[in-house]
């Protein structure tokens, strides 16, 4: 229910215009998720097709591993340039801009006739895509009441994590009637056209279109709703110093790290190999992961919300989700259907790291919400650059020497551990209640 103030304020504005804000918010929203969709394509994409990739370029398994780490590399150095855009030159035109050359990426990757123009490809992919889910969270802050940002990160997450999805049976399905390299270049088309619809759809601020901000629709005090402008280089400062910011950078980086060694680069391998199935069938198991981290990422977001808490869920999904990676790792040949309900519980509760990125935002000044956001973005990024090529050095030196239960087992331990690391950071996390709690 609106509190008197929101009432009485929307009594003032024009009703109308207050109601098509609320809709077009979501048709905003809606665009960015499309473009959403493409980086968690790109991100987990190496993983269905590794054994194409390998044999086609004739590369051991950690140059495989460092390509699809040149995705992350390039990402990662973008996190903190793409905070800056989102706060100064806004999310309609990075986001389109950012797009526009991860479309070109994905077609030169296709296309690519050596492994070092497929490198090239997939660091195109990589500053492209880098660019995109920062911006949206400045979106979300700026289209949407501060109360909803916890949801609104967990329904965006849902959103991205569909295209980790199409990334896994349906690409398969893709490559085997068009090849590899048609399918990364169907994939490079489809971005460019969501580029566009970027452009002339999105705006960076509901006054743009002529609509009520969400501060005068909250009846909130309209004179601070004009921000000063922004020092970057002291925005970035302060939020690198404020120690409330790191605990969500390390338990991104601890649990999505471990999670991308999974379903975007050995996973489909562990099945396959372990479980002696195909690579169309062991992709099937690898969407269990990914539309877990979905559902769990909405699941968690209304949960804190609701609880008006950051840090409890935090701690009940870290605790299972380090269970889960305990199963895989120690447990050897898993019965398969138990090995889908864990690989199903184990992405729903890695989102314990979607409430890092509200917990940053609420230490730090809302103003720099791009910045502190994107400092955390770092930690996930890292972690999912580092964590597979450590995997694929294991696979490099044991494959030939052990079976493939224990080869992966021992491989998995890298995850455990870099799970495990993240789960004691979510003891560090400072309470919030939902609510930004910085004070100068």
């Amino acid at each position: 229910m609106a509190s008197f103030n929101e009432a009485k304020t929307c009594d003032v504005l024009d009703k109308s215009k207050v109601d098509k804000m609320m809709k077009y918010r979501w048709i905003v929203w809606g665009v960015l998720a499309f473009a959403y969709i493409i980086v968690f394509f790109h991100r987990l994409a190496p993983g269905v097709v590794k054994d194409d990739l390998i044999n086609e370029f004739n590369i051991s398994g950690t140059t495989f591993a460092n390509l699809g780490a040149m995705y992350f590399y390039a990402y990662m150095i973008m996190q903190i340039p793409a905070g800056m855009l989102a706060d100064s030159l806004g999310a309609r035109k990075t986001v389109s801009i950012g797009v526009l050359l991860s479309g070109i990426g994905s077609i030169v990757f296709g296309m690519a006739p050596t492994i070092s123009l497929a490198f090239v490809g997939r660091l195109l992919v990589g500053i492209g895509v880098s660019v995109v889910f920062v911006p949206i969270l400045k979106i979300q802050s700026v289209w949407f009441k501060e109360s909803e940002f916890g949801i609104m990160s967990g329904i965006t997450s849902f959103a991205g994590n569909l295209g980790g999805i199409i990334a896994q049976t349906p690409l398969a399905l893709l490559v085997a009637a068009i090849t590899w390299r048609s399918s990364f270049v169907v994939m490079g088309v489809f971005s460019i056209i969501i580029s566009v619809l970027c452009y002339v759809i999105v705006r960076n601020d509901p006054k743009d279109m002529g609509y009520p901000s969400i501060a005068e629709i909250e009846g909130k005090d309209i004179k601070n709703v004009d921000r000063p402008k922004i020092n970057m280089k002291k925005a970035v400062i302060q939020v690198v110093l404020n120690p409330g910011t790191w605990p969500g950078f390390f338990i991104f980086a601890g649990f999505f790290g471990a999670f991308v060694s999974l379903t975007g680069a050995w996973g489909n391998g562990y099945i396959a190999d372990v479980y002696n199935v195909s690579k169309i069938q062991a992709s099937n198991y690898m969407i269990f992961p990914v539309f877990g981290l979905a559902i769990g990422s909405i699941f968690i977001g209304v949960i804190s919300d609701k609880m008006r808490k950051r840090k409890t869920p935090m701690m009940i999904f870290g605790s299972v989700y380090l269970l889960c990676w305990g199963i895989i790792v120690f447990g050897g040949r898993i019965d398969t259907s138990v090995l889908k309900i864990v690989l199903f519980i184990l992405g729903f509760t890695c989102s314990t790291f979607v409430l890092g990125w509200a917990c940053a935002k609420e230490v730090n000044p809302p103003e720099i919400a791009g910045i502190s956001t994107s400092i955390v973005n770092i930690g996930g990024i890292f972690g999912a650059a580092i964590m597979p090529s450590i995997l694929g050095g294991v696979f490099d030196k044991y494959s030939a020497t052990l079976g493939s239960v224990e080869l992966y087992s021992k491989a998995f331990m890298f995850c455990f551990l870099s799970a495990l690391v993240g789960y004691v950071f979510v003891f560090l996390v400072k309470e919030t209640n939902c609510r930004n709690i910085y004070s100068k």
